[in-house]
């Protein structure tokens, strides 16, 4: 039973880990065209999408709470929990 125990323990605390390290967007993209930038996090790339005219969240997986995004405007760095804005193709961090 002990043993179990411990194994929960230590299964729980990556987990917790695991969930924390990602980052999360507030995005408002004032132009009335989507996007689809190259994103590179823990060493990772991978592609985020941000919908037309609009105002949601995105969530970027990876093993990092913070991550690089290539936009028209070059590489922006973001953290986790960052609001930004999406207009002629650049994002400016607010």
């Amino acid at each position: 039973m002990k043993k179990n125990k411990k194994l929960f323990i230590i299964l729980f605390m990556m987990f917790s880990f695991l969930v924390q390290a990602n980052v999360n967007i507030r995005y408002y993209n004032k132009d009335s065209k989507s996007y689809k930038f190259e994103v590179k996090i823990a060493g990772s790339s991978k592609t985020v999408e941000f919908d037309s005219s609009r105002t949601a969240s995105v969530t970027i997986q990876g093993g990092s709470e913070k991550a690089e995004i290539k936009t028209n405007c070059g590489w922006i760095t973001i953290n986790n929990n960052s609001n930004i804005e999406i207009k002629d193709g650049c994002i400016t961090v607010k």
